[in-house]
Parts: C-alpha cells; structure tokens; sequence
C-alpha cells in the first residue's frame, strides 16, 4: 500500500442499515477511492444518539438484520483490503437491530454475585456469535466507565455499577468472551466517562480530577485491561483540564492524555480509537473540513470512528504526518486484522442466533441478579391479603396481562388493575377501584433506562404512588433502571421492595418464582441509590 492508502485504514465511517440506496452507493465509492479501512453500523440516521435534539421518531423494520448481511457482503466485495465491520453492541446485536438476540444491560451484570460473574464472559461469548452471523468482528464494548454519578445522563445503566474491582472482572469477563469466538473488544470511555452530568453526545462534560485520583479509581478497569492486553480503547469526549496543562480540550484530542498517560505511563500499545467524530463535543469546534480528523489523529487516535470527512481528512493527515507515525497506528490495525482473520478471508457472516441459548443465559442471569431491597415477609402478607380477598395487583406502565402478573395467576389469584397513562381522570378512577383493598402488590416497569424526565415516570405517576404507599401495605417490584428508585416518593412506607432489573420475559418470569417461593435474591445493588428510606 502506499502511504496514502494505509492512511485510508484508519477512517472508519458510520453506515446507517436503513438507509437510501443514494448514500449506500457513496459508502462504495468511500471504499474504492480510499481504501478505508472499516465501518460501523447504526440502525438509522434518526437513531444517532445526535439526533436526538431533532426528535426523528426510528422506523422500525423487522427486515434490518437481512440488510445488514447483504450490506456487509456488498461492501466487502468493494473493497481491495478486507473491512474491518464495527458496530456498537453493548447488550447485544438487538442494541441496534430488530428482532436479534438481547442480553441485559450491564447494570444488570453488576448486581451479580462474584461466583456468578463468569455470565459476562458468556454474554460477551454468545454477542460475539451473533456479531459473527452478521459478518461483524469489531463489537466497540464493553464499558470500563465506573458509575459513581447517579445523574449521569449517558452512562448509568450502561455501566457494571460503582466498584473499580466489579467494573475491572465484569469488562474483562466479557471481553473474553467475545475474543474466545474470534470478536474484537473495546474498552471504553478512557479516562472514564462515569462521573459527568453531560451527554458528551450533545456537550463536553469536563472531569475535575487529578491524575491520582483517575489512578486510584477510573482508571482501574482501563489498567486491568491494559495488563491482560485488551484489543483496544477508546478515548472518550471529555475534558480533564489536570491531565491536559489545565486545558478544556476533549480527550480525544489530547495528545497529554492519549500519549501521555495512555501510551507512556500506562504503557498501552494497542489500537486506540476515538469516540464518534460527529458527537456535538468535538464535531463543530472546527470549520475545515478534515481538521478535527488531523487533530484526533495528532493526538494519538489509530481509528477514527464515525468520521465525517474522509477525503479531506486523508489529506490533512497525509500533509501533516510522519511516515513512522502512520506506519505505527497501520501495524497496530493491521494486527486486529489479523487476530479477527479477517485477512485470511474471514469475511462473510457466519452461522445463525441461538435464541434458545439466550433465553436459558438470561433466565440464569435473571434468577443470580434480582436483589431484595427491603423485605417484611413479603410473600406472607400477600398470600394472607389473598385469603381475606383484599390483595390487587397493580401494573404501572404495562398492562395487566404482563408476564409476571400471568405467572402469580394460579397461586395468587387476585384481581389486577394497570395504568399506563398518567392522566388525573384515570389516576383518580384507580384510586376509587382500590379503596376495597388494603393489600397491593404493584409492578413499576420503569419506562425508559435514562433517568432523563425521571425515567419518563410521569409526575402524577409519582403521586399517586407515593399516595398508595403512606396509605395500603404495597409490596413494590421495580423492572428496570434501579436509580428510578431515587425519584420514588414515601419508599419508607412500603413493605418490600425487590429490584428486577429487565421487563424481559426470562426476567418477569423469575421474579414470580421467586415471589412464590420466597427465595433468596442473590443480587446486590451495584450502585448507591439515595432515598430508599424516604
């Protein structure tokens, strides 16, 4: 290859699956003209975290894993040096892809108990099959970010919990699950993305700590996966003005941050890549076009994910940078070429989803994860409620008819209410059916994962919960995010509380067992949620 087309190995930009043939067709030229060296795929142009501001609803298409093959295909056959496939698949293929398998979200993974953790290794096992029935190598997770700010808007459920040593096992378990079956990891987000309250998507979230105290805890994961020579990192979209001579510049272009403390004292030599070049913290600080890619790669980046210019940011590299500096970031890609075996021709999907598979590891990962957060004989008081005829059960934000609810049916019949909506009419409709019963046992499915809004909890929601509380003996279980706890009003009043972490079916279905049998919860919180006892 000629310096030039080894320049083109390090641009690696977004395809989007559900997109116009038009722009498919420019990702083809992208990769004749240039030799670019891989790609990442998103679901579509509306699903980009970016875009979030413009509130583009995601059309859902059931075929979207059939186009993904076909594009892998089509594009390899373009291309005169094998792609490198990418793609963002912390929970799974289904993270960005319809109706593909889905494991639980890391938070999930973090409530386990140490003999437990080696499911992480088995989910990132069976993602890395799933990657591969794909035609994907390259699965840009998991996270090393430790979760030590409950506001953070981006991180949170993403992240194994609070613990360093927890963070450290879970991301390497995982990772060694995915390399087992021939999958590249990553990483992310160097030097730890998990104590901001900024969406670095939308804004640049700055981190006020000193090198020593990175050391001492956001850095620990990184250093463990530095030590057992993790495929590669990936530099976040933050500043740390103590790592960078008192500079509020983004980490990904911090060559004291990148060289410095990655490559130099930490002594990382591998693959290093850069957060998405189009997230809104680094994409509009320069007006040329291939500056922002010259500067990412300055700093110390071998890949640039999501790069807008690539014609001109091949250029600005080639005009600005050493051979010995190209060859250095090429030899460590070409070596994730390798070990993917790619470059032997191990392109093309392979194999098929095992769903069974996946249903039996999340069902495991179901019954070692649900934690019991305050229990008072929880299955005493209801079956006693039964007896009397004063136990409902009451869904929030599912319908009567969930999984869970189905499952008590046989042995704790009762009748079930919902309320989906938090409409003042139908809130004060419910509380006028309740009044007959002093005995609630109620499943919040918390809406949403992000703790924006609440979690989507709506106000009057919060109300009347809190209302139902100081007045009814309410056994609450929470499927989801267990930081949604801290919003939740009068949770003193309460009887039991039990913290299921998925509304998967695996998960529901476990936690009615649990219930009827009364069984011990081996799950612990992985975070500190304050306002459990308000």
């Amino acid at each position: 290859m000629t310096l030039e087309q080894k320049i083109g190995q390090f641009f690696f930009p977004a395809v989007f699956i559900n997109d116009t043939e038009e722009n498919i067709q420019k990702i083809e030229r992208l990769i004749k003209e240039h030799n670019i060296g891989g790609l990442t795929f998103f679901h579509s142009r509306a699903s980009a975290a970016t875009n979030y501001e413009s509130k583009k609803k995601v059309e859902h298409n059931d075929t979207s894993f059939d186009r993904l093959k076909e594009l892998i295909v089509r594009f390899q056959k373009c291309a005169s040096t094998p792609l490198l496939m990418s793609i963002d698949a912390e929970w799974g293929l289904a993270m960005r892809v319809e109706n593909t398998p889905q494991y639980p979200y890391a938070i999930t993974l973090g409530a386990l108990p140490e003999r437990y953790e080696y499911l992480a290794h088995e989910v990132g096992k069976q993602t890395g099959l799933d990657l591969k029935a794909a035609g994907i190598h390259y699965n840009l997770a998991p996270l090393a970010d430790i979760n030590n700010n409950p506001n953070n808007p981006v991180i949170g459920y993403r992240s194994f919990g609070q613990k360093k040593e927890k963070v450290a096992n879970l991301a390497l378990e995982y990772l060694r699950g995915l390399n087992e079956v021939g999958v590249l990891g990553c990483l992310k987000h160097f030097p730890g993305h998990g104590n901001t309250s900024i969406d670095s998507h939308l804004g640049l979230p700055i981190l006020e700590e000193t090198l020593e105290e990175l050391m001492e805890n956001e850095l620990v994961p990184f250093i463990k996966g530095i030590e057992h020579n993790v495929d590669s990192i990936m530099i976040g979209h933050l500043a740390v003005p103590a790592l960078n001579d008192g500079k509020n510049t983004s980490a990904t272009l911090s060559k004291p941050i990148i060289e410095g403390i990655l490559r130099t004292q930490l002594g990382y030599d591998g693959l290093v890549i850069s957060d998405a070049l189009n997230m809104h913290s680094v994409s509009k600080l320069y007006d040329k076009k291939g500056q922002l890619e010259w500067e990412a790669f300055n700093a110390g980046n071998d890949v640039l994910c999501f790069a807008e210019n690539v014609t001109e940011g091949i250029q600005e590299i080639l005009k600005n940078a050493t051979p010995e500096r190209i060859e250095a970031s090429f030899n460590r890609l070409w070596k994730c070429k390798q070990k993917a075996g790619i470059i032997d021709g191990n392109t093309d999907p392979q194999g098929k989803f095992d769903f069974e598979t996946t249903s039996i590891l999340n069902r495991l990962i179901a019954d070692k994860s649900t934690t019991k957060i305050k229990d008072n004989n929880n299955s005493l008081h209801l079956f006693e409620a039964k007896n009397n005829e004063k136990l409902a059960k009451l869904s929030l934000y599912k319908n009567p008819d969930n999984l869970f609810f189905k499952s008590l049916s046989i042995v704790l019949p009762s009748p079930k209410f919902a309320l989906e909506t938090g409409d003042k009419d139908t809130i004060q409709e419910l509380t006028e059916k309740l009044k007959d019963y002093d005995t609630l046992l109620i499943s919040l499915f918390v809406p949403k994962a992000k703790p924006l809004h609440n979690f989507e909890i709506e106000d009057t929601v919060l109300t009347f919960l809190g209302d139902l509380f100081s007045k009814k003996k309410c056994i609450l279980y929470i499927f989801g995010n267990p930081y949604a706890l801290k919003v939740i009003p009068n949770l003193k009043y309460t009887l039991g509380i039990i913290q299921v972490y998925q509304d998967f079916k695996e998960f529901q279905e476990s936690a009615a067992r649990q219930l009827l049998r009364n069984s011990k919860c081996r799950g612990t919180l992985p975070v500190k949620v304050k306002g459990l006892n308000k």
